[in-house]
């Protein structure tokens, strides 16, 4: 019975993003599917990975609120998924207006959590979901963000600097790892006329947004600390998906 109501879940999430390129999906929703894939086994230190993020230096001029970690895997059309060797991230300026046309290295994941459980049934969720909207068996070029976004008092968190954006991909998951101390950071959504599709906000740990990236643009509010007295932060887990060349 548990795996026909994720049948159920699945379809009905693949249905909502083709007919509106996007769809929010709570954790009750998306811990199941992923467990599909492998059990999360060390979600715990999965989770405290995010207390060892580097700051963005590429951000020194807006602030020091963002930081991450990057890494790069690929996956054959039989879905197998493999590490590749690191490299930076780089995404145009039509995509990107404020840190596009740069090549930008970022500190990589740590080679065992990207070799672990949690990040692997995550990869491999990605790979069969957005693998059937691509509709055919499709060779992946991945790319992996651990993102701690803070928040000051007298320095409002950004989640995505550029504004309003798409990523230059093909699809994206955007997956809450946690909150602590915040308000807002609310996702909106918009069509390529700028009209918002919809809004939502990833509370809970597993809490994903599911993206078509040719489709819509996405961006989120600036995140506050609730209680100016102690850390906030907003911890998320971004994947994506690009066919891969040739």
């Amino acid at each position: 019975m548990a795996g026909e109501r994720s049948d159920d879940t699945e379809r009905d999430l693949h249905a909502r993003v083709r007919r509106s390129g996007f769809a929010f999906a709570p954790a009750a929703q998306i811990r199941p599917l992923l467990e599909r894939h492998g059990a999360l086994g060390d979600w715990a230190r999965f989770a405290a990975s995010w207390d060892d993020l580097v700051v963005d230096q590429y951000l020194v001029d807006h602030g020091r609120f963002r930081r991450r970690r990057h890494a790069v895997f690929s996956a054959d059309a039989d879905g197998a998924i493999r590490r590749e060797t690191h490299r930076p991230h780089y995404q145009s300026r039509d995509y990107n207006r404020v840190y596009g046309g740069i090549e930008r290295w970022f500190e990589p994941i740590d080679t065992a959590l990207g070799a672990g459980a949690s990040l692997q049934a995550i990869l491999k969720f990605c790979v069969a979901f957005f693998g059937a909207l691509a509709g055919a068996p499709t060779r992946w070029d991945i790319e992996v963000h651990q993102f701690r976004i803070e928040a000051r008092p007298d320095e409002p968190g950004q989640p995505t600097p550029e504004g309003v954006h798409r990523d230059g991909v093909d699809y994206v998951l955007v997956l809450l790892i946690a909150r602590n101390n915040i308000a807002s950071g609310t996702t909106t959504i918009h069509a390529a006329d700028g009209t918002q599709l919809g809004s939502f906000t990833l509370t809970q740990a597993c809490d994903a947004a599911l993206v078509d990236d040719k489709r819509v643009f996405h961006g989120v509010t600036a995140v506050e600390p609730i209680d100016p007295a102690q850390p906030a932060c907003r911890d998320v887990l971004v994947v994506t998906l690009r066919r891969a060349a040739g």
